[in-house]
């Protein structure tokens, strides 16, 4: 069987990912990895080089990734679940935190009642 190496595909694969977190400046990579998603090293990199550069300090770049961030979440949010969540909800109960935490624990506790 050959492989098609003129593809898009296999150029893709030809890339080390880990290589390429690898060369991230340390600023970057630590706030990498506490991300919410998983961003690409290319695409954080670009967004670092231009926060950098627009601000000067490493601090407000991180700031501004972190601002991004939320705004892809946010955007994500609304795709999936529509545009007003989250729903403004009272607080839960105990038995209803409980529920949250462990799905199985309210059916659970409900079968078993003395």
């Amino acid at each position: 069987m050959s492989v098609n190496l003129s593809s898009p595909r296999a150029r893709w694969r030809r890339a080390d990912p880990m290589a390429a977190y690898d060369r991230l400046p340390p600023d970057l990579r630590s706030w990498l990895a506490e991300a919410a998603l998983p961003w690409s090293a290319a695409s954080v990199h670009r967004l670092w080089d231009r926060a950098l550069r627009d601000t000067g300090c490493p601090a407000r770049a991180r700031a501004r990734l972190s601002a991004a961030e939320a705004r892809a979440l946010a955007r994500e949010a609304a795709r999936v679940w529509g545009k007003s969540y989250p729903p403004d909800a009272a607080p839960l109960s105990a038995a209803g935190r409980r529920a949250r935490q462990h799905p199985q624990a309210e059916i659970f506790h409900k079968g078993h009642q003395t």
